[in-house]
């Protein structure tokens, strides 16, 4: 039963706390099939974020691949993916602490692939008839410049010997092998492309001492995005291609690319982290496929004969990570009240079975908020895409004569994009009694090519001012305070908060988590994969130094007046700590709150289960003292500087 009204000004006692969203999730990633069992990757928290193999078969408990002095992470453009590769039971992984390669066979302790010299290497493919595996290597030994990508081969002999198969191009991902083992394919591109503008395919015949021929080059370039090249079991090629606007399917042909199923729909996704893949052959008879669509994702099977394609009703809203083999597919998938899940479907019983869930203890329905989805009208005439979660409680509900404090959420990417699964790092939000506004704004993906280059040149425009229009629309519908609203977001996400709150007068409080605030300094300091990622986002050298001056954050504090809590990684090379810093010690001058908290060991994106749970609390603490709103018992409080000097000018 729902009880009376609480007060106005007061934080729900919440049956979510800061530790169940830090400890009983394990996020997974990176689903495999080889034979009868399924490998994934888990991430425990618990575990300062080592990232583990596991390994599960139907009726049986999930076993440990990896010994606990591995941590299954690559590092090849800092981001990593593509970090393990199994093949009849063994196991090939890249460690993060050391970046080497390992080998672990069954019964077999593991085994040193590749040298401890500053080598990186992910996207892994078996190459059996030369006893290989094929790689990207990213190559950070000592030198000038930037590190050197290239694709390699490493011996499995373990003779640690690495050689290079194709170079000369700033990036490359994806390498596959034709079933004959006779071709490569694989993608590449250049400076200052990022792989959801402009990439480009290529195949090579692998000569019998594995060296590669004479590349051909067959579709893509700095207007074209491809992504996942992947051979059929017959040995055609296929690729995902946006040159319709959408990530569509296509066969590549000896006359071009021929669409498959072409519709208005994104089977691609913003290739962030290597191996990532939306389809998969069901033998040598169907495809099946994930697409996405008004930010929801469908499945589809395409029977290649003839073109025809069947829905494939499932549970899910959000499908990612999917692979097939033979009449089994695999793929990370949740919904609004199911968190992301290893799920495996059969084929064709369509049967589903759960190998694995990231959240293994749920919250009752009652106090969930179940996402609902918003379209409304921003600068230019933008329609905007965005989840509205309003509060939500078992016990207390919203006064009727007020509304809800906001936290609006700007992802990171900013080539990202927000899905409607559960998260207990929302819940933990609504069942407090916040509303909760996840922005999909110009320039995310999964909406088209045109909507995803909204933020070609608008970085810092357009997403603030869909943020922002937003947070209104929900004030003007009757859903939100216009005087108790944050934005809180991460990484790019970091810079809208940013500049939001530096450049406009809307909200009243805000969370940077390792935030942008100074673009000259995100490309001095940045690391190679985006270190031209502005001339996309922001403009040439022509026009940049004046629009990086105007853009920054960090150069126009004088306009700052809204209290800022920052979080910080002490490793962090995408966003290095200095640029937090500079903002802290800026506000603190200039008398307005603020608070600075730096986690020891944390890279860009926090993985330890302690410093999840401290910043949520910390973050909580901060808006309930700067917004006017009873603390909750038993928070652990934090230093703001200059708290009462803003508490005073917000109460006159």
């Amino acid at each position: 039963m729902i009880s009376e009204p609480i007060a106005r000004g007061a934080c729900w006692p919440s049956p979510i706390s800061s530790a169940m969203v830090a400890r009983s999730a394990t996020p997974l990633e990176s689903p495999r099939l080889d034979g009868e069992f399924t490998y994934w990757i888990e991430a425990r928290p618990t575990e300062g974020g080592r990232a583990v193999v596991v390994r599960g078969r139907s009726g049986e408990e999930t076993t440990d691949v990896t010994p606990t002095v591995l941590s299954a992470r690559s590092r090849v453009h800092e981001y990593g993916g593509g970090a393990y590769l199994v093949a009849e039971g063994t196991v090939y992984v890249s460690n993060f602490s050391d970046n080497r390669v390992y080998q672990i066979a069954p019964g077999s302790r593991a085994l040193a692939l590749t040298s401890d010299s500053g080598e990186r290497f992910a996207d892994f493919v078996l190459d059996a008839r030369h006893a290989r595996l094929i790689a990207v290597r990213e190559d950070h030994r000592p030198g000038e410049g930037e590190p050197l990508n290239s694709l390699v081969s490493i011996a499995l002999d373990g003779s640690q010997r690495v050689e290079r198969l194709a170079f000369g191009r700033d990036f490359y991902s994806s390498p596959c092998l034709a079933p004959d083992g006779k071709w490569l394919a694989w993608l590449a591109w250049d400076h200052p492309q990022m792989p959801w503008n402009g990439t480009e395919l290529w195949v090579a015949r692998i000569g019998p001492d594995g060296s590669l021929g004479t590349p051909e080059h067959l579709a893509g370039g700095a207007t074209e995005s491809l992504f996942q090249p992947s051979w059929s079991p017959t040995g055609q090629l296929y690729v995902i291609s946006d040159r319709s606007g959408w990530w569509n399917l296509y066969r590549v042909d000896s006359e071009g690319l021929f669409g498959i199923c072409p519709m208005q729909a994104e089977f691609g996704r913003a290739q962030w982290t290597l191996g990532m893949s939306t389809y998969g052959f069901l033998g040598s008879e169907h495809i099946l496929a994930a697409y996405s669509q008004d930010g929801a994702s469908h499945l589809v099977a395409i029977e290649v004969a003839t073109g025809f394609v069947e829905s494939i009703e499932t549970p899910y809203t959000e499908i990612e990570s999917l692979v097939a083999q033979g009449t089994r597919a695999v793929m990370l998938a949740g919904s609004p009240s199911t968190p992301m899940e290893i799920v495996e479907l059969s084929w064709p019983t369509r049967r589903w079975e759960v190998r694995a869930t990231s959240l293994a203890a749920l919250p009752d329905d009652a106090d969930l908020s179940f996402p609902r989805t918003l379209y409304y009208p921003s600068q230019n005439g933008r329609t905007v895409h965005a989840f509205y979660y309003p509060p939500a409680h078992r016990q207390y509900k919203t006064p009727s004569d007020t509304c809800a404090p906001l936290v609006v959420i700007s992802h990171g990417g900013p080539t990202s994009r927000s899905t409607n699964v559960l998260k207990l790092s929302v819940q933990f939000w609504t069942s407090r009694g916040f509303a909760v506004l996840d922005v999909n704004y110009g320039g995310s993906s999964g909406f088209g090519r045109a909507y995803r280059d909204l933020l070609r040149g608008s970085w810092g425009i357009v997403d603030v001012e869909d943020c922002i229009m937003g947070a209104r629309h929900l004030v003007e519908t009757g859903r939100a305070q216009s005087q108790r609203m944050a934005i809180r977001g991460g990484s790019a996400g970091g810079f809208t908060t940013l500049s939001a709150l530096t450049f406009h007068r809307v909200f009243q409080a805000g969370a940077s988590y390792y935030g942008v605030s100074d673009l000259e300094a995100l490309d001095r300091d940045t690391h190679k994969f985006e270190s031209r990622y502005t001339s996309y986002l922001v403009g040439e050298k022509a026009v940049r130094a004046t629009l990086y001056g105007q853009r920054s954050p960090i150069h126009h504090v004088d306009r700052l007046s809204c209290p800022i809590i920052f979080f910080q990684g002490s490793d962090d090379k995408v966003v290095p700590p200095a640029q937090s810093e500079v903002m802290v010690n800026a506000l603190r001058e200039r008398g307005v709150a603020v608070a600075y908290l730096l986690f020891e060991g944390e890279g860009h994106g926090f993985r330890s289960a302690e410093h999840i749970e401290r910043s949520l609390e910390a973050e909580l603490y901060f808006y309930c003292r700067v917004l006017g709103l009873d603390l909750p018992a038993g928070i652990e409080p934090i230093e703001i500087d200059n708290l009462e000097e803003t508490n005073a000018k917000r109460v006159s």
